[in-house]
């Protein structure tokens, strides 16, 4: 009797199983298309991101080459930052600003230069490491006294958020010669000799600090 009783129980689980199949067998269908198609519509996805970022990669890398060659047109090339940086995938359209600007800096449009720094520092949708970059030039570029220069309390106010950052070292290397420039040694000396026995610091940054405090008489 068992037998029957588990022989007719396997034959209703089979009847209602292709019942079932047959009421919803076009709705695990169109799923499972669905499915596929997502997973096809992903690949091409990343296959798409990947051939543009390789051609940015090459635009970037060209206008670089381009940049470097003797006598090179250095405004042409600061289009072609431009122009890459407007349809390029994100990481290189910061790249591309940030070196549109150093050449604009490099080739006497310094009013552009600091306008392309600060506009990235502003922008939030840049990553933070690129925006305090920015603040950097965009810094050091503004010491300069006359015209287009940056008052000092300005650009103090824009470099002490960054002290402690990745830039750390290079912020206290600037804010010591913004407080030079607004006259204060001994703000100066504050900054400068800590930073000459941050054995994190670049080397080259602890030389100019040592430099700068023996000017002072530090």
């Amino acid at each position: 009797m068992p037998d029957i009783l588990d022989e007719a129980e396997e034959e209703y689980r089979a009847e209602r199983a292709q019942q079932m199949l047959a009421r919803y067998g076009w709705i695990i269908g169109a799923v499972a298309l669905l499915v596929v198609a997502g997973l096809g519509g992903r690949e091409a996805w990343r296959w798409n991101e990947r051939r543009e970022a390789a051609a940015a990669a090459e635009t970037y890398l060209a206008a670089g080459r381009a940049a470097a060659a003797q006598g090179a047109d250095l405004r042409s090339v600061v289009g072609q930052y431009d122009a890459l940086a407007k349809d390029a995938p994100a990481g290189y359209r910061t790249l591309a600003r940030l070196r549109a600007a150093a050449l604009k800096a490099e080739s006497g449009d310094r009013a552009g230069a600091l306008a392309e720094w600060d506009a990235l520092a502003r922008d939030v949708g840049v990553d933070s490491l690129y925006r305090d970059l920015a603040t950097l030039n965009w810094a050091l570029h503004g010491l300069d006294e006359g015209p287009g220069g940056i008052d000092p309390a300005t650009l103090e106010s824009r470099l002490a958020p960054l002290a402690n950052g990745p830039w750390k070292a290079s912020v206290a290397e600037l804010r010591a010669l913004v407080a030079l420039r607004r006259g204060d040694a001994a703000a100066a000396r504050g900054l400068l000799t800590p930073l000459v026995a941050d054995l994190q610091a670049p080397q080259g940054v602890r030389d100019r600090a040592q430099r700068l405090l023996a000017g002072l008489g530090g």
